[in-house]
């Protein structure tokens, strides 16, 4: 069975299994055996080597911090402190005053057997805006000395305007990249951290046109709330939930948009609650939308019509929240901001029900649950630092934990789950900078072998995706959109993207927490993702 026909047979079972106005509704949250055409994979896969999200090539440029001693003020440092007589100025002299980057730190240290520590930062980005502006690390500078062949920038704490970072710029391997010397301070004012950086302009890749491989955005509405990071598309209206942002002192909350007509949305209406404004995901079930919020938990709206959502109930779950959603069947998994998923029965929607709350030790949930995916009678955890956890949920009076997939530096943010030729697999995702694609054969839980990975530039970091067939759509925040044929899941290939990060737009910031946020297939015959800065984005289903 072809892809089409199968998308064709989805699509009509999906319509006589519902109402006109409630038939495909939910994002495909898994599929059958993709892995029985002709030629498809057969199911072979060498266990590929686990080495964590940074690929090691050693210091990224020829500079060191000159002084010396314990403990080493900051207050006293300058570009003076930084050897960078193996630098090239002519070099930096063509830096441009303008852009926004995302840097990788690499740090050393000797420990007592003589051996090396490498350590990386979490993707430091820094924005130069004009002649004395900009920010590193998201704070406005203090100093900034960019042009002349020199390169050296610093920036502020949280509690002052003490310096905390420093940043000397030495090579420029090529056009869209920056490398050098840096320094982190502690509140106490000494250094914390030294050692090397590679910044990359978040331009689009060299070489790589706006889109490809047919996917064509239709139209773009800005959304008026905080920062959208989530989407859910029912009965012709997207509602995109948004978090608050700081630094544009916006509040976060819903906003409904009617997308009868792709090329043209209406705005219908915003929602925003003084004191619980930080929505971070959203997903429906029948007349029911479930909000994730950090203060009320989840929040239920009643959406009998579309335009207007009605207030129902609030579902607490701790003083901190829940920071995502997931219906699957006549259940709702909620992940608390306390470390726990909550399970609740929807046999009537606006009435959810708890049934189950399921914790991990510590060791295993580490950061708690940021994100889970349900297949086939399992719970996919995804637990921050503490990996990414399986969970047999076919009873919920005897959930057993099945089996965990981590590494030294993981961040395990989101996954989507599939069959492959009789193997259940899983594409998971990681966060932060360095983090990228990986498959895992999970058939075995207690046996996780990664089998595929699948990279794009070492400081960008994914948040959502969908599986849908052999097509996995990701979005990769300022890598924009990408479409991954994953038909053979040991090699996962592109076949389309939508660069949608751009550097001029209004809100843009150098955090790495910025481009594509949601990403959803509804089934209609479009993509919809919502982006950082730009809101709402249509594109054409491939």
């Amino acid at each position: 069975m072809t892809s089409l026909v199968r998308a064709r047979v989805w699509l009509l079972s999906c319509l006589l299994g519902g109402s006109v106005l409630s038939a495909c509704d939910d994002t495909p949250k898994g599929t059958p055996d993709a892995g029985v055409e002709p030629g498809a994979w057969d199911g072979g896969a060498t266990p590929l080597e686990e080495h964590g999200n940074w690929s090691d090539r050693g210091p990224y440029a020829p500079c060191s911090l000159r002084e010396q001693g314990t403990p080493l003020r900051c207050d006293g440092l300058g570009l003076g402190s930084f050897d960078l007589s193996a630098c090239d100025s002519d070099a930096l002299a063509l830096v441009p005053q303008e852009g926004i980057y995302q840097a990788g730190q690499r740090y050393e240290s000797r420990l007592a057997d003589g051996g090396t520590q490498v350590m990386f930062g979490v993707g430091i980005g820094f924005k130069l805006d004009g002649a004395g502006g900009g920010t590193l690390s998201s704070r406005p500078f203090i100093t900034r000395t960019t042009e002349g062949g020199t390169f050296f920038i610093t920036s502020g704490s949280r509690t002052g305007t003490a310096v905390s970072r420093l940043y000397a710029g030495c090579q420029r391997p090529t056009p869209e990249t920056l490398t050098g010397c840096y320094v982190t301070c502690n509140l106490a004012g000494t250094v914390s951290q030294s050692g090397t950086f590679e910044a990359h302009r978040m331009t689009w890749p060299v070489g790589e046109p706006e889109s490809s491989g047919g996917l064509t955005l239709v139209s773009e509405s800005r959304v008026p709330l905080g920062r959208p990071v989530d989407i859910y598309v029912t009965r012709n209206h997207a509602y995109v939930v948004s978090v608050s942002d700081s630094l544009t002192e916006q509040p976060g909350g819903l906003t409904v948009f009617d997308v009868t007509d792709k090329a043209h949305p209406v705005l219908k209406t915003s929602i925003s609650l003084p004191g619980d404004n930080y929505w971070n995901g959203v997903w429906s079930k029948g007349d029911a939308l479930y909000i994730a919020s950090d203060v009320a938990g989840v929040i239920v709206y009643d959406i009998s019509k579309p335009a207007e959502p009605v207030f129902v109930r609030g579902l607490w779950a701790g003083d901190y929240g829940v920071h995502t959603v997931l219906v699957e069947g006549d259940r709702l998994y909620a992940t608390s901001n306390e470390g726990r998923t909550e399970i609740y029965d929807l046999t009537r929607p606006l009435a959810p029900v708890l049934l189950q709350s399921i914790s991990l030790s510590e060791e295993l949930s580490a950061g708690g649950p940021h994100d889970t995916f349900v297949y086939e009678g399992r719970l996919y955890i995804s637990n921050a630092q503490g990996g990414y956890s399986i969970m047999d949920i076919t009873r919920l009076d005897d959930v057993k934990h099945l089996g965990q997939y981590s590494y030294p530096d993981v961040y395990s943010h989101h996954s989507a789950v599939g069959t492959f030729a009789g193997r259940t697999i899983a594409f998971e995702g990681g966060e932060f900078a360095g983090s990228h694609l990986r498959v895992l054969d999970v058939t075995d839980p207690a046996h996780i072998i990664k089998i595929g990975e699948h990279r794009l530039r070492p400081v960008s970091s994914i948040h959502n995706m969908i599986l849908k067939g052999t097509r996995l759509y990701i979005a990769w925040y300022q890598e924009g959109v990408r479409v991954l044929d994953v038909a053979n899941p040991t090699q996962p290939r592109q076949v389309a993207h939508y660069n949608v990060f751009r550097e001029e737009d209004a809100t843009r910031t150098d955090s790495i927490f910025q481009g594509a946020f949601g990403i959803r297939l509804p089934g209609d015959g479009f993509i919809y993702v919502v982006e950082s800065a730009r809101g709402l984005l249509i594109f054409n289903e491939l």
